[in-house]
């Protein structure tokens, strides 16, 4: 019952009231993100949701878009400037995909949803993780974030499908509040600092 109706729920109404107390700092980020990014606030990308279905997460985006002479992308430590790294981490570029969560593509807790280049390197029980709605935070984040391995990571994310309860959902978005304030463990993107997951071969 809770995973089929009530998750959702909960999901839409919190982040809907969510929405509405931290639309005047969304705004504001958006405005400075305008000077601080040169040019688009905020960066889209697909990414996979529950069973797999793409859908276009957004966040404020915390890197700018400079490229070298070739046109490719100049490296993360250049282009993460003063302003991202704040955002990044005290996690508000996060704060786009309460969007995300009241269209039903994302929920407030699951796996974070990653690349979809890592579609066909999954076993099928790392598929699962597509079992339920990738969230905001997840059990992999309050256990160390980015500063886990890909198995460890996995790990979190199956036992989060296979024990998912109202409890945990809780625990963790207490954990997440708690790691949030003492800004430990801040993500790059989404898993990236990990390194890029190269399948289980």
């Amino acid at each position: 019952m809770y995973k089929r109706y009530v998750k959702r729920i909960m999901d839409f109404v919190f982040s809907f009231a969510a929405l509405i107390v931290f639309l005047p700092l969304m705004v504001l980020l958006t405005i400075i993100g305008v000077f601080a990014m040169k040019g688009n606030p905020f960066f889209v990308q697909i990414r996979p949701g529950k069973d797999e279905k793409l859908f276009k997460m957004i966040k404020f985006r915390s890197m700018t878009s400079e490229t070298d002479e070739k046109g490719k992308p100049l490296a993360d430590e250049i282009r993460l400037n003063r302003y991202g790294r704040f955002i990044r981490s005290t996690s508000l570029d996060e704060l786009p995909e309460l969007l995300n969560i009241i269209k039903g593509e994302m929920s407030i807790v699951g796996p974070r949803p990653l690349l979809i280049e890592y579609l066909p390197l999954y076993s099928e029980k790392q598929r699962r993780r597509h079992d339920v709605r990738p969230g905001m935070t997840g059990l992999a984040q309050i256990n160390g974030r980015n500063a886990t391995t890909w198995a460890e990571r996995f790990r979190f994310d199956i036992s989060y499908v296979e024990t998912l309860s109202p409890w945990l959902d809780v625990k963790i978005i207490w954990a997440t509040i708690i790691k949030v304030i003492k800004r430990e463990g801040a993500a790059v993107d989404d898993g990236i600092s990990l390194g890029l997951f190269r399948g289980n071969g």
